[in-house]
């Protein structure tokens, strides 16, 4: 081997203490998890330390982690940080560009808020193990909400202040919430959208029984919203019943839910995820330690919303508990200017973003000018993660944008994970980036790529979905009061996968263990037998100069089973033609391959998506063989679907 090719073999080798923790989990995945625990008691704090790390529960029940331990999270992200003396720093900056707003919380006033709700909660009659559900935007009200429940044992849920009346009203019986936070109106680009309505409609289809309606009055309209005499009551007269309750803190047994996540499946009920004081803190603290690196000196901006798991990983919690002031942004990215991030991070010198691939597509998609007007200096690295990252935005941002100077760092984790679990170790020392792929398992985290059908590993270059060998302390224990569903969904969901988490992601494994998604393991394509994942086909479309978004789907084919169909979304600037659509598909065929058969690409003014920019290929393939369309409850926009019809019959109407 030269010394050039040394060199370059050098580069890709994990790092000696990541390779070193790595094995000390394979060796004994419990004694890792006990000393990393111990490692975590710096941040998180424990009124009575755990008498058992690990235990499994029996006859199907949820296994345990650090079992006897008595914690709170509200009380190691508020009050602990308070007695370490950051009470005059900022724990929330309120950005909220559809009215001009921008507010700074310190973590005692911060404080003040969260005991005032918290007593009120208990004034009005909520205890310890009653569901509290959300339905706001990411402001401060909210997510003081969430920290109140905490504060006194409630189990919190935070749903998308976008959602369905259906689809909210299947998450107020999916976690049986008795008690909802709602604010009465949303404005987003300018346009108002009555919340309180969406919630009096979901309330007339639920087999739950609501107590409450707390209703916040926000400012953007003067009309009143329709009360329901008995139920509904404005926030001021619910902050009244603090003098009724106390503020103190419940103390929890580590296992004990602080909150349920309902998480969206193709065709069942939203599947309620469970997430535990104990288990759940030392898992976010872990992976905001090892891959985001958080020091009491940055400034956090994550984009995610409140009502996703993003949010509420590392924005509610897992960032305060650093002393790290994070950004509440309420409004969309691109207005009322399609510079808002841009001017956001100049504006509170960010430190660390997290932008999804979605979000980073959209930014490319106005160019890099609108970047460039601004000050980004203060920003030291990007993280992404929610969808796999094609090579073309991620190489725009790292290279285009910010010229090299700040890494873009792809990494992947799921609601039922509650954090990362394959990344790059950019807090212990980061590795070299491979464009394209999201890391290794981090960790702690026993995950393999393994062909389906043989739960063998497969060998580098090979396809499979990615399996977790192993619990951890971030993946849920259970599905609330549905463990049957539970062991069906992750660890029995392929039954030559037995005894392993089950992902449901096709990923491929390279020479130096970095794993490379390929999407969901059913976005594959086999056309004339060669599988191929959409994703692939993706990329390379979205690599052409023209395209900013790209979704691929299978479609019957009579000669090869199946072909590809795809539909774009174009960067300002150019326009719908068909030597464009022409050029486009012999672009992929160049770029990925002549096994790529393409029936048609169609252009769009936007692809249907859900609420957290995942895009729904099911659906546009359910529209193209016209069937029933399944849950639509987390499509952002229904316009989009009618795009993608009309698209499709009229591609129809000229093969006929």
């Amino acid at each position: 081997m030269s010394e050039e090719s040394q060199k370059e073999k050098e580069l890709i080798l994990i790092p000696p203490l990541v390779k070193y923790l790595s094995q000390l989990a394979e060796k004994d995945p419990i004694a890792f998890w006990e000393k990393i625990a111990l490692e975590n008691t710096k941040y998180i704090y424990w009124k009575k330390m755990w008498e058992k790390t690990f235990e499994w529960g029996k006859n199907g029940e949820p296994y345990k982690w650090f079992i006897g331990g008595i914690t709170n999270t509200e009380y190691s992200h508020i009050d602990f940080q308070i007695e370490k003396g950051y009470g005059n720093k900022a724990v929330y900056i309120y950005e909220n560009p559809e009215i001009g707003v921008t507010k700074t919380y310190t973590f005692s006033q911060y404080k003040n808020i969260v005991d005032k709700y918290a007593a009120a909660m208990r004034g009005i009659g909520i205890k310890k193990g009653d569901r509290v559900l959300t339905y706001m935007s990411t402001r401060p009200e909210s997510v003081a909400v969430l920290h109140a429940a905490a504060r006194i044992g409630a189990i919190h849920s935070s749903v998308y202040a976008g959602f369905s009346a259906k689809a909210l009203a299947d998450r107020i019986d999916g976690v049986e919430s008795e008690w909802v936070f709602v604010q009465d109106y949303n404005m987003r680009r300018g346009k108002l959208s009555n919340l309180k309505q969406i919630v009096d409609d979901a309330l007339k289809m639920v087999k739950t029984k609501v107590k409450k309606v707390i209703v916040l009055k926000t400012g953007y309209s003067n009309q009143d919203v329709g009360m329901e005499k008995g139920r509904d009551i404005y926030f001021d007269e619910f902050l009244d019943y603090y003098k009724n309750g106390s503020s103190d803190v419940e103390w929890m047994e580590s296992n004990e839910p602080i909150f349920i996540t309902p998480t969206s499946g193709t065709t069942a009920k939203p599947k309620p995820v469970v997430h535990k004081h104990g288990p759940f803190q030392n898992h976010v603290v872990t992976m905001a330690r090892w891959i985001y690196d958080l020091k009491p000196s940055d400034t956090w901006f994550i984009t995610s919303d409140v009502g996703w798991q993003a949010g509420i990983s590392y924005m509610v919690w897992g960032v305060p508990i650093f002393g790290v002031p994070s950004i509440l942004y309420d409004g969309v990215p691109d207005y009322p200017k399609p510079d808002m991030w841009w001017e956001v991070i100049e504006k509170n010198k960010v430190t660390k973003v997290w932008f999804s691939p979605t979000a980073i597509r959209l930014l490319m998609k106005y160019g890099t000018d609108y970047a460039k007007k601004h000050d980004l200096s203060s920003l030291e690295v990007i993280f992404s993660a929610g969808e796999p990252l094609n090579p073309t935005p991620l190489k725009w941002l790292m290279y285009d944008v910010l010229e090299g100077r700040v890494p873009v760092i792809d990494h992947y984790w799921q609601t039922e994970t509650a954090g990362p679990i394959v990344g790059n170790t950019y807090g212990i020392k980061m590795m070299p980036i491979k464009i394209g792929s999201a890391g290794i398992p981090l960790p702690g985290i026993l995950g393999e790529v393994v062909d389906e059908n043989t739960g063998k590993p497969v060998k580098p270059g090979e396809k499979g979905v990615l399996v977790i060998k192993q619990p951890f302390p971030g993946f849920t224990s259970e599905l609330w009061k549905d463990q049957e569903r539970y062991w069906k969904s992750y660890w029995e969901a392929n039954p030559n996968l037995k005894g392993m988490i089950y992902t449901g992601d096709a990923a491929m494994v390279d020479e130096d263990g970095y794993i490379w998604f390929m999407g969901r393991a059913d976005d594959v394509i086999k056309i004339s037998a060669h599988r191929i994942g959409t994703f692939e086909l993706e990329s390379a479309l979205v690599s052409h100069p023209s395209v900013a978004e790209a979704a691929v789907v299978g479609v019957p084919d009579p000669l090869r089973g199946e072909v590809a169909i795809g539909f774009v979304v174009l960067k300002e600037g150019y326009k719908p033609t068909e030597e464009l659509k022409k050029e486009l598909i012999e672009h992929t065929r160049k770029t990925f391959g002549p096994i790529a058969v393409f029936q048609t690409i169609e252009i769009v003014k936007s692809l249907p998506k859900t609420r957290s920019g995942k895009i729904m290929r099911r659906v546009i393939r359910a529209v193209y063989l016209n069937q029933p369309l399944g849950d639509v409850s987390t499509l952002e926009d229904e316009a989009s679907v009618e795009e993608i019809k009309k698209a499709i019959e009229q591609f129809k109407k000229e093969i006929l």
